[in-house]
């Protein structure tokens, strides 16, 4: 366990901070001032951390203060020291008998070193500053006077950005510096010290700080170097140890998911891939997207690019209402349309070829919110802005996937995972039944599959051909998923139905109800990831009741 020395000259808000988060299992040891009434005292004696008191007499040499101060820490062991507005130059003669010795400043070094570091950065009209943690050096000459140049110069550990909005005064700034800088790099730093993931070499001629490299900082230090091994990024996943993300502001939602909540868009202008954030939407006279249309048009958007054949679907609520694929476009919506024509109204429709005017037609023949498509033809466009409030997005040339990684913001942090941009094929299927499915079947299963990693677990799918015939999603029983998928293909589909289907799940079927279920809708293949403790008694069932399956040995939930 990491044991720290923690030295203030007021509050201590940081060091109170690390108390609090035992950062990497650190603890404080102590904590020392040297001021009688400081108040970082009696909030460390409410933690229970020892504290000392070591004030300047008149006429005391720094170096005397500093060797009554290391002499007052001799019945503490510690690893690590900690400064937070201890306002005293630290001289050789503490640092060269103490642990490393740590401060944080609140600029991003080299930038405003100085003591109003806050008012400094909006004089000079930055939009960004923050916090440094660095490693704290030698700053005096041979008697003892402070060399300003040398002063927070020492190699840095790890910074943390922050924005200037406008209207900051000092105060504002001072606050979010702490509270979004200091507050999540001091930690970050003590962590790192306390897995042994820090190397300093205070020999070093020069040093660029490794750890902040995605910060921007790429300053040299002349006083030492700091590499921190934590900072890099996961063998197996590539996930880093620390992301920094930064999207400006694209625009003000009317509201969010509903009208009592605030709501904007943010843009990263760095994204190479088709989406709908980029997206031009052609007919300006229509209303603004709004933080659902957003959200439904991004899930429509990630469906059709699932496939290479010309493709639709009807997106409500982010869940497919309907997809499918054909030999031409409009038949591909025909068919997508066809699967829940009840549930696509006022529904979120993409599509992954031009919009021709006969798609465009069928389009507007029931209410839709949002069109996304990577253009439109002139004759599609006209019958397109016959409404008035359909909003027609091109989002030009889809290509590729460039875009790795997901993020769900959870209250204390934040979800990052891959996208699932898993894709099989005919030759991944495991089949396990008597019953050998059919090539069509087989490539049903391939499409409904693809499609299905777009529903809401637990989520089912019936799917004949390229076309979806009824979807059940987001149950929390997946027996309740497959009852959902069949009534809605026998009640809500139009020109199909399940019988003779071939129906996906997105997780293992525990028991062999589900494809009791199935059997009842007229089920006759089914595909499905396997893994289940009862995938023989699984099987078994759908044997007795004649149908195919095959295992894909890989899962496709979706929560979000």
């Amino acid at each position: 366990m990491t044991r720290i020395a923690g030295m203030a000259g007021n509050r201590g808000r940081n060091l109170l901070n690390v108390a609090d988060r035992a950062p990497g299992g650190a603890e404080l040891a102590v904590i020392l001032t040297n001021a009688e009434d400081a108040p970082v005292l009696e909030a460390a004696a409410e933690r229970g951390i020892p504290t000392e008191v070591v004030p300047r007499e008149d006429g005391e040499s720094r170096r005397d203060h500093e060797e009554r101060v290391l002499e007052a820490l001799t019945d503490y062991e510690f690893d690590l020291v900690c400064l937070d507005g201890y306002m005293r130059i630290l001289s050789e003669t503490f640092l060269e008998a103490a642990p490393t010795t740590l401060n944080v400043h609140p600029s991003l070094l080299p930038a405003f070193p100085g003591m109003d570091a806050w008012g400094d950065a909006l004089e000079a009209g930055v939009s960004v500053t923050g916090c440094t943690v660095h490693v704290v050096t030698d700053a005096t000459d041979d008697e003892g006077d402070v060399v300003e140049s040398e002063v927070d110069a020492g190699p840095i550990v790890t910074q943390e950005p922050v924005p200037i909005y406008e209207g900051d005064d000092a105060d504002d700034l001072k606050e979010r510096v702490l509270y979004e800088g200091e507050f999540r790099a001091y930690p970050r730093a003590v962590k790192w010290f306390a897995e042994g993931a820090v190397d300093v070499d205070l020999e070093a001629s020069e040093a660029q700080s490794a750890s902040d490299s995605r910060a921007g900082s790429e300053a040299t230090r002349k006083t030492g170097e700091v590499t921190v091994e934590a900072d890099g990024a996961d063998e197996e996943g590539g996930l880093p140890t620390r992301r920094l993300v930064s999207d400006d502001r694209y625009d003000t939602l009317r509201y969010g998911e509903n009208p009592h909540q605030d709501a904007a868009v943010y843009i990263d202008n760095t994204c190479e891939e088709a989406s709908v954030v980029h997206a031009d939407q052609l007919n300006e006279g229509a209303k603004a997207l709004s933080y659902n249309n957003y959200n439904d048009a991004d899930g429509a958007l990630n469906l059709i690019k699932e496939f290479d054949e010309p493709a639709a679907a009807v997106i409500k609520h982010t869940n497919p209402a309907g997809c499918a694929t054909a030999d031409s476009l409009s038949e591909a919506y025909e068919r997508a349309l066809s699967t829940d024509p009840m549930s696509a109204f006022g529904g979120i429709v993409a599509l992954n070829r031009e919009c021709d005017a006969a798609t465009a037609e069928q389009v507007i023949d029931s209410f839709k919110e949002v069109v996304v498509a990577p253009g439109y033809t002139d004759d599609a466009l006209e019958v397109l802005f016959e409404k008035d409030n359909l909003r027609v997005l091109d989002v030009g040339e889809i290509g590729e996937s460039s875009e790795r990684f997901t993020e769900k913001p959870i209250v204390g942090g934040r979800l990052v995972q891959e996208r699932d941009l898993q894709s099989i094929s005919v030759d991944d299927l495991e089949v396990v039944t008597d019953r050998e499915p059919t090539a069509e079947q087989l490539e049903t299963m391939v499409f409904a599959w693809q499609t299905l990693k777009h529903v809401k677990s637990n989520g089912i799918l019936f799917a004949k051909g390229t076309e979806t015939v009824g979807v059940g999603m987001g149950q929390v029983s997946r027996v309740d998923a497959v009852r959902l998928a069949a009534m809605k293909a026998d009640e809500h589909a139009e020109g199909k139905d399940a019988e003779g289907a071939v129906m996906a799940s997105d997780a293992f079927f525990p028991f062999p109800d589900g494809i009791e279920e199935a059997a009842k809708a007229g089920i006759e293949a089914v595909v499905q990831p396997g893994g289940s403790v009862n995938d023989d008694d699984v099987v078994a069932a759908a044997d007795d009741h004649d149908i195919a399956m095959a295992f894909t040995g890989q899962r496709s939930f979706r929560h979000d």
